[in-house]
């Protein structure tokens, strides 16, 4: 049986409630701390009480299956990451001083007297547009035959378009495009000269097939011919990533982007169109030091070029990682739910050779974990610890937060808070669509608790997320 099915299995046992309540407060017991080395278990024991991952902004999962959704189609199991669909909701956590992490750390009881859900919260101070660094951004534009497809290249220059409208006199782009080969159509070339950039993205025009090898080899020599130490230096993958040319086997792809992600030149990869390679382009963007998000509108692209602009193109820290040591006389089992491939061993959490994540300005990263308390659990529950390396730098820095039993809302429908109750749903959300499982929250009951979300939460978002469970139960 799979890692999946097992976490899927498990969290079902815990999950197996039917009341509904109104959304409740729970107190934040996350304090900033230096954490004394954690070592992994001893080997032999049933379960570890160490759990490390790479922390991962990606929203692309969430983003194709609403689309796939919205058309009536069920989205591919393999396609569902229960982690981007958590990480695309707000969670209104504090944010910190510094260029560092908050670590916030809360939970809930369930029914009975060993469930519990405990949510790990990470988030980074933001940044406006104009306090940003400059930006060096090399944009790798797909007009293979297939972006001739409504939604696709017609999408991607329209958001080009207006994404030079919002850039500033400091930055710099490139044009790459990409079919059957690659040419550059314009040079690293200074926004003053922005007339030239938007004559580079009127000239892109469908035809041939998918070289994405051709593209992203060209893209990166132009932006490493250009790399400028001062600014915040970017390729922008915009593709469907349906590579039918090349290396076509993904491998030789993305050891070249790994290398160059070494030279500290970062990736975005943003897909488009209903046929979507969404494995390969997050395989990218993880390989890449960067994040993969996925637009089918206007009004989708313009959130992401324009309003997240900052969060989009520069970085608040590099291979970031998180680490949750649990009390082992307090928690029989634990679960985190999705991640499963970003996870990473004990051992390679102050390593900082290992790859982590890379997290911009104003982003936050949450991880949720079912847990089977022991009897009469009480006192200290589990410290919460993230590690990152500056991105100019790279020297490394820790931020941590705790959790005790007695800090968990009593009852997660009832008293827990607003947003964790909406993290709850999503989750489920997409493990009942992954894995088929029961999970103890079918979709009606998903639906009845997204709707009293909805209205109390005055968040489009959950609104969304409301019809979406709705529409999911129509394409069952």
């Amino acid at each position: 049986m799979t890692s999946r099915s097992l976490a899927a299995i498990a969290l079902a046992a815990l999950l197996a409630l039917t009341a509904c309540g109104g959304p409740g407060g729970a107190p934040d017991a996350a304090q900033d701390q230096q954490p004394a080395p954690m070592q992994p278990e001893e080997s032999g024991t049933t379960s570890a009480r160490i759990s490390t991952f790479a922390l991962d902004v990606d929203t692309a999962s969430y983003s194709y299956a609403r689309r796939t959704l919205q058309e009536g189609r069920w989205p591919e199991p393999g396609q569902i990451r229960p982690e981007e669909f958590v990480n695309s909701f707000r969670q209104d956590y504090a944010e910190p001083r510094d260029n560092g992490f908050t670590v916030h750390t809360d939970g809930a009881r369930l029914p009975g007297e060993a469930g519990a859900v405990l949510r790990v919260g990470l988030q980074t101070r933001g940044s406006s547009a104009e306090a940003r660094r400059p930006v060096n951004l090399t944009f790798v534009i797909d007009v293979s035959g297939s972006m001739a497809e409504p939604g696709r290249l017609d999408l991607v220059k329209q958001s080009l378009r207006t994404l030079l409208d919002q850039l500033t006199p400091g930055d710099q782009v490139a044009v790459v495009a990409f079919s059957d080969e690659a040419e550059l159509l314009a040079a690293m070339t200074p926004l003053a000269a922005r007339d030239d950039l938007r004559a580079a993205v009127d000239r892109l025009v469908t035809k041939g097939g998918t070289n994405l090898e051709a593209g992203i080899v060209l893209g990166y020599e132009e932006a490493s011919r250009t790399f400028r130490p001062a600014a915040t230096n970017r390729v922008v993958v915009l593709s469907d990533g349906l590579a039918n040319q090349g290396d076509t086997a993904w491998q030789g792809i993305l050891d070249r982007v790994k290398e160059r992600a070494a030279e500290q030149i970062t990736l975005l990869t943003v897909g488009v169109g209903r046929e979507y390679g969404d494995e390969l382009m997050e395989q990218l963007a993880d390989n890449g030091d960067g994040a993969a998000i996925y637009v089918s509108s206007a009004e989708e692209a313009e959130k992401a070029f324009v309003t997240r602009l900052p969060a989009t193109v520069e970085l608040r820290a590099r291979d970031a990682k998180a680490q949750v040591e649990f009390n082992p006389a307090v928690v029989e089992e634990y679960h985190l739910v999705g991640y499963e491939n970003r996870a990473l061993e004990a051992e390679e959490f102050r390593d900082d050779s290992a790859d982590g994540g890379e997290v911009g300005p104003g982003h936050s990263v949450t991880a949720l974990y079912a847990l089977k308390l022991k009897p009469g659990a009480k006192g200290h529950l589990a410290t919460a610890t993230v590690r990152w390396q500056d991105p100019d730098t790279r020297r490394p820095t820790e931020a941590a937060g705790s959790v005790d039993v007695g800090a968990l809302a009593r009852e997660l429908w009832s008293d827990a808070p607003l947003r964790l109750q909406v993290d709850v749903v999503a989750a489920a959300f997409a493990l009942q669509m992954r894995d088929g499982e029961p999970f103890g929250l079918d979709l009606p009951t998903l639906g009845e608790h997204v709707g009293r979300l909805a209205a109390a939460a005055e968040d489009p978002m959950v609104t969304e997320l409301a019809g979406l469970i709705g529409k999911a139960r129509e394409a069952r």
